[in-house]
């Protein structure tokens, strides 16, 4: 039955008395008939019948609830909870609509703006309506908008731009209550309870290298914004324990070491070189490869002083990768490839049950629609594979863990093998045919570290740059730097050591998350270790002049929450204030599109917006010192927030 498309320009509450109409403020020529604030309705449109006033009921009520909630952090949210109050009395009954609201970019007018007037004058154009136009639509939406105390006034501009200007007063009690009620009030609230994140998964025996640096850092990171965002979350660390190399490890094991049992970490040595020591001679002693191959099925066939072997093998290199992940200050909980070996042939089981494997050239494989090679799951020996391992994890999380979101973080180089492996998880129905439907898995792939010369980043021998060796030399430099300003004059020396390891890892970190992560990087010590532009060191200075500024005013910080208020008056404070209250959207956003470049470059926008406000506003000394000190105290909060999502260290003197 074809159905008539009418809106209804009422107001659900009393509009704000500060909303108006400026159809001069976007565009010098409009479309079809504008309507003033002070207009007559078109004629009809309060001819509605008993269901559309009942929808009418309920949408009024929905609009008083969003004026009258709390805010609870994320403020695009609030913007949309009105815009959305708005739309439902203003829309058909009938007609789903997706509220479309934007932070309004700088230098136009509003803080926030609702786009949905052209796409639904697309919808109701020719079907009866009274308006003529998306203006007049616009100005629908805007009347229709529940009075709130968030809101300062309201215009309509161009083909139906609503642009919302937020209340200062309302703004400034916001970030009040957040400074007396803390920060994690402002956590952004994801429709996930329980993910998991599996990122760093450097192989056993071999040590971390500076390709491991960027899993590690942006799995940590996203983690780090879940958690905040109230997320349940398991770091999972997908280590390569399992396989072919161990045979030849363990039998050189044997004949380096002939009594495992006195076998230690200062014994074996150097790790790196240990296992190029057993490649070498596997490649190049026929019978060494042989004892290595029947190696490798004795491990797998449960032979105990094989197992106790390979046991060994595995608890130095995790000592080693403990050290590493200490000093970059990351937790992981491991399980690696071996800990799902028990269940691989239930699921290749499940699989075949299912009609999904196949027999070719010996190995058994899942033909996938939209690639020319299949998955090989079972390998023509028998034996399993990455991808066997792979999809039994992949069915672990989702079963055994009841994870609603998989998040892996490698390079894009093994983009393929993802998008084959869930793929099939899809074609066995362990997965929704949506990649944006729960449960989801996403890979978050990055790319490539380089040197200067544009190649990937090596030492002069042409030998892989050691994670450990970066790190020293980060902090070395950032300590030099230090040093050469006087400060180990006036610091402790341990204040001297955390300062320059906080500085020199930060920096190492925030050149590496500040990138898309899809792009390439070139890795320069003095450009990250710069104290101008967009770096850590920069950040870090920036936040420790503001706790300067607070500790030479002599104020009691925590006092002034409690009897002072915050005013936004001057337009740098306002600017300030409004992107403080921007923070858990962008937390939101960095989140939902696994990119922790949205929350550097918010970071370092906030940086910026600070120092604008401090170089024109005084602080300390003037009528408005203890608002200004507000405004400080919640910058340095916010900063610090940040600091801790992406795994750096703040420092609070300089």
């Amino acid at each position: 039955m074809a159905v008539r498309l009418t809106l209804f320009p009422v107001t659900a509450t009393p509009p704000s008395s500060l909303c108006s109409f400026n159809p001069l403020s976007r565009s010098s020529s409009l479309s079809g008939k504008i309507l003033s604030p002070n207009s007559n309705l078109p004629t009809g449109v309060l001819r509605a019948t008993s269901r559309r006033l009942a929808f009418a009921t309920r949408s009024k009520s929905v609009a008083t609830m969003a004026a009258s909630q709390e805010f609870t952090g994320n403020l695009k949210r609030e913007v949309e909870k009105l815009f959305d109050a708005s739309l439902r009395i203003t829309v058909p009954d009938g007609t789903s609509v997706e509220t479309e609201v934007a932070a309004s970019l700088p230098g136009k007018p509003g803080d926030y703006q609702c786009n949905n007037a052209m796409g639904l004058w697309s919808i109701i154009k020719g079907k009866g309506t009274q308006f003529r136009g998306p203006p007049a639509v616009g100005q629908a939406i805007s009347k229709n908008l529940p009075a709130s105390e968030m809101v300062e006034t309201c215009s309509v501009a161009g083909p139906g731009f609503v642009n919302l200007v937020l209340s200062s007063k309302w703004m400034s009690k916001s970030i009040e209550k957040m400074l007396i009620d803390g920060i994690d009030t402002w956590a952004p609230t994801l429709p996930v309870k329980r993910a998991v994140v599996d990122f760093s998964s450097p192989n056993i025996a071999k040590e971390m290298h500076v390709g491991h640096l960027r899993s590690t850092i942006i799995g940590d990171t996203l983690a780090r914004m879940l958690e905040y965002s109230k997320v349940e979350v398991f770091r999972r660390n997908h280590v390569g324990d399992w396989g072919t190399q161990f045979g030849m490890l363990i039998e050189y094991l044997f004949e380096k070491f002939p009594d495992t049992e006195s076998v230690t970490e200062t014994a074996i040595g150097d790790l790196q070189t240990f296992y190029k020591k057993s490649k070498t001679k596997f490649d190049e002693d026929p019978d060494f490869k042989e004892k290595a191959q029947k190696a490798v099925v004795r491990l797998q066939g449960g032979d105990p002083i094989y197992r106790k072997a390979w046991a060994k093998i595995c608890e130095i290199s995790r000592t080693e990768f403990a050290k590493v992940y200490q000093r970059l200050k990351v937790e992981l909980e491991e399980k690696g490839e071996s800990f799902y070996n028990p269940y691989i042939a239930n699921v290749i089981g499940e699989l075949d049950s299912k009609g999904l494997i196949e027999e070719s050239e010996g190995a058994r494989v899942i033909f996938l629609e939209g690639f020319n090679i299949p998955l090989m799951v079972v390998k023509s020996d028998g034996g399993f594979n990455y991808a066997s391992t792979d999809l039994t994890a992949l069915w672990y999380r989702l079963n055994e863990e009841k994870a609603e979101w998989i998040v892996y973080v490698t390079d894009v180089g093994q983009q393929q093998h993802f998008n084959m492996f869930f793929k099939a998880a899809r074609k066995a129905g362990w997965l929704p045919d949506s990649d944006k439907t729960y449960p989801r898995v996403d890979h978050v792939g990055f790319g490539l570290v380089l040197g200067d010369d544009g190649k990937r980043f090596r030492t002069r021998s042409s030998d892989v740059v050691r994670l450990v060796d970066l790190l020293d030399e980060a902090k070395t430099r950032s300590k030099t730097a230090l040093i050469e300003r006087g400060k180990d004059k006036e610091w402790t020396p341990e204040e001297l050591d955390q300062t320059a390891e906080a500085v020199g890892y930060g920096a190492v970190k925030y050149a590496d998350l500040k990138n898309n992560r899809l792009t390439n990087y070139t890795f320069n010590f003095d450009q990250m270790l710069s104290d101008k532009g967009n770096t850590a060191v920069y950040l870090l200075y920036a936040h420790a002049r503001i706790c300067s500024i607070i500790r030479k005013s002599g104020k009691d910080i925590d006092e002034l929450k409690k009897t002072e208020k915050l005013a936004l008056d001057h337009p740098e404070e306002r600017a300030l204030g409004l992107h403080l209250l921007r923070f858990a959207e962008t937390v939101e956003e960095a989140c939902s599109n696994l990119l922790p470049n949205v929350l550097c470059h918010y970071l370092y926008d906030l940086s910026e917006r600070y120092t604008s406000f401090y170089s024109i506003h005084q602080v300390i000394g003037s009528p408005e010192e203890a608002s200004r000190l507000l405004l400080c105290e919640a910058t340095a909060v916010v900063m610090r927030k940040c600091f801790h999502l992406l795994g750096i260290t703040p420092v609070y003197k300089i």
